[in-house]
């Protein structure tokens, strides 16, 4: 198990206030050398910061765009390679996300379309359709929508990009990749998921009871509050710990067939039920061009869109780096995240999506990801 991120978040009153972020840099690397002490390896150290309209009220677009390209400078100054600037909610702030985004290489950001209180905001949705698009049109084979999604019900405090916002005094979570554990339980358990249910439960209980213990440890000695660990299932890109080749090792058939939704399921029952402080997502993830055995089964069409958002239901975090037609309309893009946003608010759940319209390629084409974060793999249809 490694921690794939140990996120911190600041609140920012003034676009200004360098001091909150050089101290959350200083804590994210005193906190990284601590926990590789105790004997864990740490991937990246991010900041997220509480939604951007909180602190650029009073700002035009290209104010906007220059104080973010400011921020990222400070950010490459002080060794921060993931930065969030949380969400836009409003239709006219959202539509400013892509030049935010084509101006910057290590700034994050999102757009909230709904909650269960208010229901889905259809003008912000349609206006984060048209940020999707028009990222993907203005940033090499659309790559660009990899630091932007649109999500619906999510709390602050998630540690995983690009949905990570914040709220209140500075603190700390962590999200985790622990799919090895995930393909240790299930390739021993005899196709029985009844038997991985158990030795999973196990080995996350004891692995994560460590980790916490050794979080609050250091909580106390930096003096950061501690908000708990996203148990989220983040893949490697390393097709031994591939998800769905876990999944497979207990199923006896391929990811997408008859019982992916059962293990789904009782993937995020035993996820949520670790005796720890959790937070975020703590859910499944499937990042379609993220994980190996995901990509490869995409390609040979097991699953769809469909499907993702059935798995959905009773797991994970929705549609993550999924690649679709480049010629899709602004408008089915709309409807696959109004589908999200439904079930989002409906089941009471945290949702997000992260969809990558490929320029220039059509469904069944190969996308051309030059990224050490992604893989490459079949374009979906999109009906």
């Amino acid at each position: 198990m490694i921690i794939r991120a140990i996120t911190t978040g600041i609140s920012l009153d003034c676009p200004h206030d360098q001091d909150k972020i050089k101290q959350a840099a200083e804590f994210n690397r005193q906190a990284k050398n601590l926990f590789e002490q105790f004997g864990h390896e740490v991937q990246t150290t991010r900041i997220a910061t509480n939604s951007w309209e909180e602190y650029l009220k009073n700002f035009s677009r290209n104010e906007i765009v220059n104080i973010f390209q400011k921020i990222e400078q400070l950010c490459e100054d002080l060794n921060i390679n993931f930065f969030n600037i949380g969400y836009a909610s409003k239709p006219k702030n959202i539509a400013i996300i892509p030049d935010i985004n084509k101006s910057t290489s290590i700034i994050y950001s999102s757009s909230k379309i709904g909650n269960k209180e208010t229901g889905i905001n259809f003008e912000s949705t349609l206006e984060s359709a048209k940020v999707i698009k028009r990222i993907s049109q203005e940033t090499e084979n659309g790559y660009g929508n990899f630091r932007f999604c649109a999500w619906a019900n999510c709390n602050s405090g998630i540690p995983f990009f690009p949905t990570a916002y914040h709220e209140g005094d500075t603190s700390f979570a962590l999200g985790i990749e622990c799919s090895d554990l995930v393909m240790q339980s299930f390739t021993l358990a005899n196709n029985s998921i009844q038997i991985a249910e158990k030795s999973l439960r196990s080995l996350l209980a004891e692995e994560l009871t460590k980790l916490a213990d050794h979080a609050e440890k250091i909580s106390a000695k930096l003096g950061i509050t501690y908000n708990g660990i996203d148990t989220s299932l983040a893949p490697p890109l390393d097709k031994q710990a591939s998800i769905a080749f876990a999944y497979e090792q207990l199923m006896g058939s391929k990811f997408g067939y008859q019982g992916t939704l059962t293990i789904s399921g009782m993937l995020t029952r035993v996820l949520k039920s670790v005796p720890v402080e959790i937070c975020g997502y703590s859910g499944l993830m499937l990042p379609v061009c993220e994980d190996v055995g995901l990509a490869v089964r995409a390609n040979e069409q097991t699953y769809d869109i469909t499907n993702l958002l059935l798995y959905s239901t009773v797991c994970g975090c929705g549609l993550d780096t999924v690649p679709i037609p480049g010629d899709i309309s602004i408008e089915k893009i709309a409807a696959i995240l109004m589908d999200m946003a439904t079930l989002a608010i409906k089941l009471d759940k945290p949702l997000s999506a992260r969809l990558f319209p490929i320029p220039g390629k059509k469904a069944g084409e190969m996308t051309a990801f030059n990224s050490p974060y992604l893989v490459d793999c079949k374009i979906f249809a999109v009906d």
